[in-house]
Order: C-alpha cells, then structure tokens, then sequence
C-alpha cells in the first residue's frame, strides 16, 4: 500500500466571503459553515469562532480536533465508512491542511473534555496552541441525551473538516511524503537484516462516551486484526471518546500518529517496520482475556521482534496494556511500553492501576497530576462554567479574577501529545 501526503501550510486563519486558501491563509465563510452544521435538526445553535496562537484565547469544553484532509487520487474518501461509503483507503494522494484545525465546543457531554489555551502556561503543554483554530460552538436541543448529543457533536466537526478541506482543491503541495508498506512477505524481504517491529494501536472503547470508531464500526466490536499505517493517515479511525483531555488521541492523533510516524522514519534504517495491529480496550475480563490472547497471537504469527504498546486512557486500560505486555512477551517479542502516569500530586501514588513483571522497558510521558496555574484570558470560546467539574479540576480551584489552578490532564492531548512526539524509534 502506498499513500502520498501533500501537505498545504496555513499560516494564517481570517473570515472572508468564501472559503477558500490564498498565500497561506485560510478563509472561511461562517454563514456557509454554520448554516451546513445546522442542518442536523439535533443541535440548535452554532456559531463559527477563530482561535490563533499567541491570542490571549481559551477553548473549553473541547471534544475533538480534527486535519480537514482531501483525498484527490485513489479510491475512498477520508474518513470513510462515516463520511462516505466504506471503502479501504490508505492509497493514492491526500491533500492535508497543515497548521489548521476544526475544534469542536460546546456545552459538556461528559466531564473529561478538556481545555486548550492559546497562549500562557499551559500552551506549552497542548500542540494545538500552535495551529489555526477554526472553532465550532454548539448548542444541543434541549433534552438530547448523552450518546446523542455525543455523535451530533462528532459530527459536526467532521462535516467542518470535509467542508474546509475542499479549499485544498486546486492547491500544489511543494513535495509529497510517501508512505509504503509492501505485503508481509516483500517487506520482511525487504530488510532481512533489521528487527521486524510492529505497533500495537490500543483503541479507546470502553462505552459510556469513551469510544473509537474503525471505518464506522465501533471499535467494541471488532476483534485484533492488522491494518497497514496508511489507512490510519487517511482517516480509517475517528475519535468519539470523552476521556480524560491528556490522554485523548482525538481525530487529528489518529491522522497525524507520532509514533508510526517515527517508525516510518526509521523504516530500513535501524528497523524494519512491518504495520499496525489494532485492538481495543474493553470493560469486561473475558473480553480483555480474549483480546489480549488475539494481540499476542498476531504479533506472534507475524514474526516480530519488537513492538511499541501505547495506551490510551488510564485506570481500566493500564489493565487491557499490561495483558497485551505479558502475553506478547511470553510468546517470544520483546516489548517497549509507551504510558503517562497518575502518582498524585505530590508523585508518591502507584503511577499505574496495574503492572507485570514483563513491562521492563516503559517510555513515560511524565505525570498527568502536575498542577499549573491557568491565567484569565481576555476571551472564551465556549464556556468555563464546567471548570470545576472537568477532570484536573476540583471545586474551588477557579478564582475572583477568572484565574483558575488544575491538573495538566485538564489540556487537551498534554502529556501524552509531548510523550508521543519525543518519542525515537527504538531497535531491539
């Protein structure tokens, strides 16, 4: 499979009367895009807001961020299976909108959406305090229930995307990154002399608003299987998980995954990376039993010599990560465990709900607890009436002045984002 990404650079993002993208800029026709969202008769309002970096902003209660993509060679479309008919991507051209990014806000869905600032203390901790931030604020109905006001939500910052992104047609990129993963047997050829890695892509699925979707389907649903990296680039896997904010691989992770990323980098230099085996993150013993046991297998009959396990969420997964550890490293792989850790404030707790005595080799992306100082903004898109209930937060943490203290947790994609992307390939 081999997929070609063009990146196109947004320096800037400005309101205009047509979406469009001249010397770099982003415009966009918020009439146009509102009007497009609000064709969802469960929300009833929305309106269009921009966030820049350096502004004195704060986004919050945020739910997902997402690339808009274009795909303009090969079969699919990005995010297929929910923006369009099921087909397998990863082939062909995709057009990326680099530097901009829909974000979708509004009134809380669940208590894990988390903050992004734009400038001060905690822009160091969230990537997109670096990107244009085209922002869609809305409003549910009243009476919608959860799981509904969830997937209108989710859907509204897709339809933003797929809408953004047609300003890419007609656009050049300067080059095109090409990714290829070959069928097993040519790329294990391809580099006999380098280990044979893997990545294990732990997806969230836990229900209760912490799920994942794998072309459309819930990912509580699938079993392990193997997918080649370039359908995750293509949008193959969208985020509809309310988790906590620094553990959230939102939309645009998933596009934009640092660690395969880095093992494409590596790819037939200190490694041979032979793809991706996807499994999930379930509630229920018998179903992390089982799908542990199929992870393990996969690796096994796969022949490799090393794989990277991250995780997403913590608590109830650090269980689902542990399980994949010991079981795939019994069967003769060696293991590298890539994790952020919850030791409280004071650093002094278990770091993980769970452990073995396998996870010998652990890339931390450093403590979820730390607690920095939130400075007032002179503007919020969205609402910090959830402050104190969001997790990071607690009652009283807010103050007189529109200040508020919390827990890096609180930012969206902080510690994991930072972990994710110091992270150098590893050979074994």
């Amino acid at each position: 499979m081999k997929l070609e990404l063009g990146r196109i650079h947004i320096a800037d993002v400005q309101f205009g009367d047509k979406t469009e993208i001249k010397d770099n800029t982003l415009y966009v026709n918020a009439k146009e895009l509102s009007d497009l969202i609000l064709k969802d008769d469960r929300l009833l309002a929305c309106r269009i807001e921009l966030a820049r970096p350096g502004e004195s902003i704060r986004i919050t209660p945020v739910k997902d961020v997402i690339e808009p993509r274009l795909k303009v060679e090969g079969p699919g479309c990005v995010f297929p299976g929910v923006m369009g008919k099921v087909t397998e991507v990863g082939h062909g051209k995709t057009l990326c909108m680099d530097g901009a990014c829909v974000v979708t806000v509004g009134k809380i869905v669940g208590f894990q959406e988390g903050v992004i600032d734009m400038t001060g203390p905690a822009a160091d901790y969230c990537p997109f305090s670096k990107t244009q931030n085209v922002c869609v604020v809305i409003e549910p109905k009243d009476g919608l229930e959860t799981h509904v006001y969830e997937n209108a939500g989710r859907m509204a910052g897709l339809n933003a995307a797929v809408y953004l992104a047609k300003a890419l047609e007609g656009h050049e990129p300067k080059e095109w990154e090409v990714f290829e993963t070959k069928p097993l047997l040519q790329q294990v050829a391809q580099y006999p002399d380098l280990p044979k890695v893997g990545y294990i892509h732990m997806l969230q699925s836990q229900g209760l608003l912490h799920d994942t979707y794998y072309y459309g389907v819930d990912a509580k649903q699938i079993v392990p299987t193997i997918m080649y990296p370039e359908e995750i680039f293509d949008g193959a896997i969208t985020s509809g998980n309310c988790v906590a904010p620094c553990d959230k691989v939102t939309t645009y992770h998933h596009l934009h995954n640092p660690v395969i990323e880095d093992l494409f980098k590596q790819h037939g230099k200190t490694l041979n990376f032979l793809g991706v085996i996807l499994t999930n993150e379930n509630v229920f013993l018998m179903d992390k039993e089982r799908h542990s046991d199929m992870t393990s297998k996969l690796c096994e009959y796969l022949g490799l010599d090393g794989v990277l396990l991250p995780e997403e969420g913590y608590g109830n997964p650090d269980t689902d990560l542990m399980m994949n550890c010991k079981k795939t490293t019994q069967r003769g792989v060696k293991v590298v465990l890539i994790t952020d850790e919850f030791p409280g404030k004071d650093g002094k707790s278990y770091s993980l709900a769970d452990v073995c005595e396998e996870a010998d080799t652990m890339i931390s992306c450093g403590n979820g607890n730390v607690v920095i100082h939130f400075p007032k903004m002179d503007k919020v898109i969205g609402m910090e009436d959830y402050i104190e209930m969001q997790i990071g937060g607690w009652v009283g943490c807010k103050h007189e002045d529109g200040s508020f203290d919390a827990e890096i947790q609180i930012i969206i994609a902080s510690t994991i984002a930072n972990g994710f992307n110091k992270l150098c390939a590893r050979t074994y």
